[in-house]
């Protein structure tokens, strides 16, 4: 609470102190007219301080009631600032101590010696992966990689929400096998993937992301994406997707990345690309700009043309994460006898809610559809 706040408080209390006592008077003068009226015959005069006396006792009642209302909104609000700040640094612990998690497991591995490290490692079904020198600059130094993923849990989600979540893939790579995954982050898709019988790798540029995913028992390598397909032989690949990763990347590193995946997968290998939806403001003003490693956002029609210049058919566009109902812009029911009247205001009325349901209908479409959406093509 601040100086002035707690000023305010101590101001409102005095004015119900006084209230009080004002309240008191005038009900003890009340009193002392009535008393004294009950012992005789009232006259004019007995009757006219009774009167004033009960006036006045009414008035202060009002006062009273005022002072206490001004009291108790100003506890009240007084309260809620406290919930409000107790709540913030619930917030504020809660980030410094998924940061240390993170931190310390980092710490951990880097102590545990060389042989825990996932720079380089072996990727399973490839050849050694050397620390590749990318023509997309990272976007974080290494040692702040476990600030990201503490990002990611804070932010994206748990685990299992994006492993659920990300399920709706695996029909596409059914009887698939040597899957890649670009961007594995925590491993959520390569679990899934692995849950379901599908054989899959996975590579990401976060040192930490990776180890995460390796402690799952997962097969994951850090790698630079660019580098690493284009390292592995023609028609090698059963499948690939990469998801929340494209807004990442430069665009020329995009087509490149894309025309190594059009090499690489096998005839009609899936190609999956999940990403946000700029499409919806309410995405793009939210989930977009509030992660700072993001480069640019990338238009649903952009993504698919894309992959069709990249030689990719059946590309099509499906959407995710709709925006639930609630935070949507609202619409007007017009009652039945309101929309048959032939009154003036009637009609004005109806004339209203239709403009505003008209416009809500068009503020829905552009700011609160799909927070994502995935292209997915098949290698020709």
């Amino acid at each position: 609470m601040t100086p002035a706040d707690r000023a305010e408080l101590d101001r409102f209390d005095r004015e119900r102190r006084d209230a009080d006592q004002r309240y008191n008077d005038a009900l003890t003068a009340l009193d002392r007219a009535v008393v004294a009226a009950d012992r005789r015959e009232l006259g004019r005069e007995d009757f006219d301080r009774v009167a004033t006396a009960l006036v006045v006792f009414l008035q202060q009642i009002t006062a009273f009631v005022e002072s206490k209302d001004r009291q108790l909104a100003a506890q009240t609000g007084a309260r809620l600032e406290k919930v409000e700040q107790a709540l913030e640094a619930i917030a504020e612990l809660r980030a410094q101590v998924g940061v240390l998690q993170r931190a310390t497991e980092a710490l951990r591995r880097t102590v545990a010696g060389p042989q825990s490290s996932v720079v380089g490692q072996q990727a399973a079904g490839g050849s050694q992966q050397s620390s590749v020198v990318s023509p997309q600059p990272l976007a974080l130094s290494p040692d702040d990689d476990y600030k990201y993923v503490g990002f990611e849990d804070q932010f994206r989600g748990s685990g299992q929400a994006i492993e659920d979540r990300l399920r709706a893939y695996l029909p596409v790579f059914e009887g698939r096998s040597n899957v890649l995954d670009i961007g594995c982050g925590r491993g959520e898709l390569l679990a899934a993937l692995k849950a379901r019988g599908i054989v899959a790798r996975g590579i990401d540029a976060n040192a930490e992301m990776v180890a995460v995913a390796r402690e799952r028992g997962l097969d994951a390598a850090q790698a630079d994406a660019l580098g690493y397909v284009a390292s592995l032989p023609d028609a090698s690949l059963g499948g690939l997707i990469a998801t929340q990763v494209v807004e990442h990347l430069e665009p020329s590193y995009l087509m490149r990345l894309l025309d190594a995946a059009a090499r690489t997968l096998g005839r009609g290998a899936p190609i999956v690309l999940e990403t946000i939806n700029p499409a919806c403001w309410l995405a793009f003003f939210s989930s977009y700009i509030r992660d700072f490693t993001h480069v640019r956002p990338v238009h649903p029609d952009t993504l698919q043309y894309l992959l069709r210049a990249s030689g990719f058919e059946r590309v099509e566009i499906r959407y995710s994460a709709p925006v639930p109902d609630p935070v949507k812009m609202k619409t007007i029911d017009v009652p039945a006898d309101v929309l048959a009247s032939s009154d003036s205001s009637a009609k004005a009325i109806a004339q209203i809610a239709h403009t505003l349901n008209a416009n809500a209908v068009i503020l829905n479409s552009l700011m609160f559809t799909h927070m994502d959406y995935a292209a997915v093509g098949y290698r020709v």
